[in-house]
């Protein structure tokens, strides 16, 4: 039962990041992407490509954590700490300089997904 609450909690956060994906690469200066992130037109295309770059960054933690999932059991694990890991210090730190809601969004799933993965 915990290894599928942990496997649902890993997918759970990689579906988010593909979703961050989605938002900083292809809809950052879209209405979506603007409300999402609180930005005018002209500040959304001042900083489109740095969001791109972002997004690309947040598609490489789900797949890690994706990865984490298919590997053999040695591997799991390990891979499943270090992604989490990433994600959350990355959510703790965008909390701090960005968004508090990020704490809450990135940082928090990643906290449970580790608790997780450290019960199991």
């Amino acid at each position: 039962m915990l290894t599928l609450l942990t496997s649902a909690v890993v997918v759970l956060v990689a579906l988010l990041h593909l979703y961050f994906l989605v938002l900083e690469m292809f809809l950052w200066d879209k209405p979506m992407g603007r409300k999402a992130f609180g930005l005018s037109p002209e500040r959304a295309a001042l900083t489109k490509v740095m969001a791109a770059n972002q997004g690309l960054y947040n598609g490489f933690l789900a797949a890690g954590l994706l990865w984490s999932l298919l590997a053999p059991q040695a591997l799991a694990r390990p891979l499943q700490f270090f992604f989490l890991g990433c994600v959350l210090v990355a959510g703790l730190f965008g909390a701090a300089t960005a968004s508090r809601k990020i704490l809450y969004i990135q940082a928090l799933p990643a906290l449970v997904g580790l608790g997780l993965v450290w019960m199991g």
